[in-house]
C-alpha cells in the first residue's frame, strides 16, 4: 500500500534512495513511496532534511532514514543491510547522492577532485556492489543512477563533476550488460538544469538567479526543471513499465542537448 493507503505501481517493492535530504532525492523518495514502495533514504550530513523527507514520504513505517556516506564501503554496506533487515529485500536502487564544487582545473586541489569523484562515482559503485547480490537472489531488480547532461558535455569549473558523471553513465551500461541474465535492469537519468539546493553555489558564481535565468532560457528550451520531473523518470524506470529498458540514458534536460 502507498503512503496514502492506495495500491500503487510499486506495491510490495523496497527501494533505496541516496542523497534524499533535499532536491531530486527527496522528490524521488516521495514518488516511490506514493506508488507503494517502502524506501530506505540516506544522507551523509543533512539529517534534519532527511527526517523531513521521511515525514513527507509517509513516516517511519514507510521510510527508514539512515546517515551514511555512500563513498565509504562500510556505510554503503550498512545502507543495503538496513533495507534487508528492515523490509526484507531490495528491488530498486536509486544512486542519487552527488556533490559539486566550482574550480578551474589549475586551481583545483587534489582533495577537491578526490571528494567529488568519491561521492559521485565511487559511491555509485559501492552501493551497487552491495545491492547486486540481494537483487540476484531476489530474481531481479532495477538500478537507476543519476547522471547529468555533463555525462555528455563538458563545463567550465566542473572538470571533476563532468568526469564523475561520465563515469556514472559508462558504469551503468556495464551493470546492464553484466546482469541482464539476472533480470536486473540498470539505467542512467541525465538531468539538465534543475532547481535544487546543490546548484546554489554555482548560481552565485554565475552572477545570481537573474543571470542564471537568462542562461537557462537560452540553453534549455523548456526552461528550468523541477525535482519532481526527474523523480517521474525514476518512477518509470523503477516500474515494470520499463521492463525492456536497460543500459540506456534518459535525458531529462528540457531540450538542452537537442541543440
Amino acid at each position: 500500500m502507498s503512503a496514502d493507503g492506495k495500491a500503487g505501481r510499486l506495491r510490495d517493492k523496497v527501494a533505496i534512495v541516496t542523497g534524499a535530504a533535499t532536491g531530486i532525492g527527496r522528490a524521488t523518495a516521495i514518488a516511490l513511496a506514493n506508488e507503494g514502495a517502502k524506501v530506505v533514504i540516506s544522507t551523509s550530513r543533512n539529517m534534519n532534511g532527511l527526517l523531513e523527507t521521511q515525514a513527507l514520504a509517509g513516516g517511519e513505517n514507510v521510510a527508514a532514514a539512515v546517515q551514511a556516506d555512500a563513498a565509504k564501503a562500510a556505510d554503503a554496506k550498512s545502507l543495503v543491510d538496513t533495507a534487508i533487515s528492515r523490509f526484507g529485500k531490495l528491488d530498486i536502487l536509486c544512486n542519487n547522492a552527488g556533490i559539486v564544487t566550482d574550480a578551474l582545473i589549475v586551481d583545483m586541489s587534489e582533495e577537491e577532485w578526490d571528494r567529488v569523484i568519491d561521492v559521485n562515482l565511487k559511491g555509485t559503485f559501492l552501493t551497487t556492489k552491495y545491492a547486486l547480490p540481494h537483487m540476484v537472489r531476489a530474481g531481479g531488480g532495477s538500478i537507476i543512477n543519476i547522471g547529468s547532461i555533463n555525462s555528455f558535455i563538458g563545463e567550465p569549473l566542473h572538470a571533476h563533476y563532468c568526469a564523475s558523471k561520465g563515469g556514472v553513465l559508462m558504469f551503468t551500461k556495464t551493470i546492464a550488460l553484466e546482469h541482464a541474465k539476472d533480470k536486473i535492469r540498470a539505467n542512467c537519468i541525465c538531468p539538465g538544469w534543475i532547481d535544487t539546493p546543490m546548484n546554489s553555489d554555482y548560481i552565485a558564481a554565475l552572477g545570481g538567479p537573474e543571470e542564471v535565468a537568462k542562461i537557462v532560457s537560452a540553453s534549455q528550451p523548456l526552461g528550468m526543471g523541477r525535482p519532481e520531473q526527474v523523480a517521474a523518470a525514476v518512477l518509470f524506470l523503477a516500474s515494470d513499465e520499463a521492463s525492456l529498458v536497460t543500459g540506456t540514458d534518459l535525458l531529462v534536460d528540457g531540450g538542452f542537448t537537442a541543440q
